[in-house]
């Protein structure tokens, strides 16, 4: 008999349909329950608020919600089918005749529930290590930043070792028919690739909040759902939703905190829990009921995209938290850097800075076990690069002791140590931890009023050269010291070397001059 956890007296109401069958080895791999292939015992498979797990048959029963998804979520060690864009098929939807959300979603109406509805699943190995990569923000604005993404990010992690990758929502710039060419760009990549939904990727004709997820779930399934990868647990919930205006917050609803609840009341306390979502955990509503249910695990990290910076919080005690240690919420770069703005390159796409002077980029999180590791990696640039570093390149002698030595470590954090030294000196220098805006985001912002000009042929310079960068904000991975007195005239090179959270270390370096 399969094991049903059920929350809610709608839930159990007599009137609901119920949906039943297999989970069971796909020998063939047709996505057809064949006699010959079994059925896989204790897999859980949700309706979006409660949980079922397969008996030793495979079989299965759990109610039918109004919003019509049901999903397997995929345990370790199995893989589901995956169609010609690397979109994992874990999901069946069923929604009734009439039901609005046929209209805006595109996904057919069906009468009664099928008399069986199966899931397919293949055994796969997967190693307690592996990677993850993760995508903030594309936000393509139409095609021709659809070749950004391609060309700028997506053809250099072709051939990737890593087991999967995740999009972190705002896919594309309130334009949810690009959901084909952007995953179509993505599945080049050649791995499984999961997607959240973004306040951008919304269905902007409709009013109701249930209905502003139609394309993407057609597209990409379910938006909130989970799945297992060796000794890790993910957990993707759409935070996103809307008043009738049109206007979002970012805040999770009873019903999915409901799913969250039943789903990780059903996993071993020792896995790692990653809740992945599109704004910040830290300024979601129902946040704190969230925290409650993090908090049994002694292994957490939560991931968002959506400010267009980077940046490490550790949410404790003042915040919320009422957890033995503070939870990492880690605030991914984006892909799309400043929405695609700033001056293009020789190649025609824009430098794309983030707001707090980071480059565009992704990031690889590192898995083993329930430890992990979160590495940074700019767009088309050496896997080494990790920092800017801001000093005059020309100095008088008598100005050493006022001279700032400035260093914007990209995804480095408060737990991450900076020091500096000059060549030709064996002593480190600590730097402080000192947020600030990017001086040279400063001065790139500074150039926009040129771009209002026109040029000779009466094309606006935006146009041709790249939009105007917004102002930038203040960020939280900067150090700051004085350079040490005693140079003497002639050129020299400052170093720079960091250690962040993980133990990975960086170094980077600069030449000035003492006149």
């Amino acid at each position: 008999m399969a094991v049903l956890t059920l929350v809610g007296s709608s839930l159990s109401s007599p009137a609901q349909d119920i949906a039943k069958g297999y989970i069971y080895h796909d020998l063939n791999g047709n996505r057809t329950r064949e006699p010959n292939e079994p059925g896989i015992s204790g897999v859980l498979i949700s309706n979006g608020e409660c949980i079922a797990r397969s008996d030793e048959k495979g079989f299965y029963q759990i109610p039918v919600h109004a919003t019509g998804e049901l999903f397997v979520i995929k345990p370790s060690g199995y893989s589901v089918p995956h169609n010609s864009e690397n979109l994992p098929q874990y999901y069946f939807w069923h929604l009734p005749a009439g039901s609005p959300q046929t209209e805006v979603s595109g996904i057919p109406a069906m009468g009664s529930v099928p008399e069986e509805v199966n899931f397919a699943l293949l055994p796969q190995p997967e190693e307690e290590a592996f990677e993850v990569l993760l995508f903030g923000d594309p936000q393509a604005r139409g095609l021709k930043e659809v070749n950004y993404i391609s060309h700028d990010i997506v053809e250099e992690c072709i051939g990737t070792d890593a087991a999967f990758g995740i999009t972190l929502g705002d896919i594309v710039a309130d334009d949810p028919p690009l959901f084909s060419e952007v995953s179509q760009s993505i599945a080049q990549i050649g791995i499984p690739w999961y997607y959240v939904f973004g306040n951008h990727d919304h269905n902007r004709e409709v009013t109701k909040d249930e209905d502003r997820d139609g394309t993407f779930k057609r597209f990409f399934g379910p938006s909130t759902y989970a799945f297992e990868y060796g000794r890790a647990v993910f957990v993707v919930v759409r935070d996103i939703h809307y008043a009738q205006d049109g206007r979002y917050t970012s805040s999770f609803s009873e019903r999915q905190l409901a799913f969250v609840r039943n789903y990780l009341a059903e996993v071993p306390k020792e896995k790692l829990i990653v809740l992945i979502q599109h704004a910040p955990l830290i300024r979601t509503e129902g946040r704190e009921a969230m925290y409650r249910i993090l908090e049994q695990f002694p292994h957490s990290l939560s991931i968002s995209g959506h400010t267009h910076t980077m940046n490490h919080v550790f949410v404790d005690e003042e915040m919320g938290w009422q957890g033995e240690n503070p939870h990492h919420h880690f605030i991914n770069a984006t892909v799309s850097g400043s929405w695609w703005c700033g001056l293009k390159d020789e190649t025609g796409i824009p430098h794309a800075t983030m707001n707090d002077g980071a480059p565009n980029g992704y990031t690889f999180l590192r898995i083993d076990g329930s430890d992990y590791a979160l590495r940074f990696k700019a767009a088309r640039r050496s896997a080494d690069y990790q920092m800017n570093i801001y000093v005059a390149d020309d100095i008088p002698a008598a100005e050493l002791e006022a001279t700032d030595v400035i260093v914007n470590v990209f995804s480095g954090s408060q737990r991450s140590t900076v020091a500096m030294r000059v060549s030709g000196r064996q002593d480190w220098l600590p730097m402080d931890f000192t947020p600030m805006p990017d001086p040279y985001n400063l001065w790139m912002h500074s150039l926009s009023p040129f771009l209002d000009l026109r040029l000779p042929e009466g094309e606006r310079a935006d146009e041709a050269l790249g939009w105007k960068m917004d102002l930038p904000r203040n960020s939280f991975h900067i150090w700051s010291a004085k350079l040490p007195d005693g140079l003497q005239p002639g050129t020299y090179y400052l170093e720079i070397k960091t250690t962040d959270m993980f133990g990975q270390e960086w170094s980077g370096r600069r030449i000035f001059r003492v006149r």
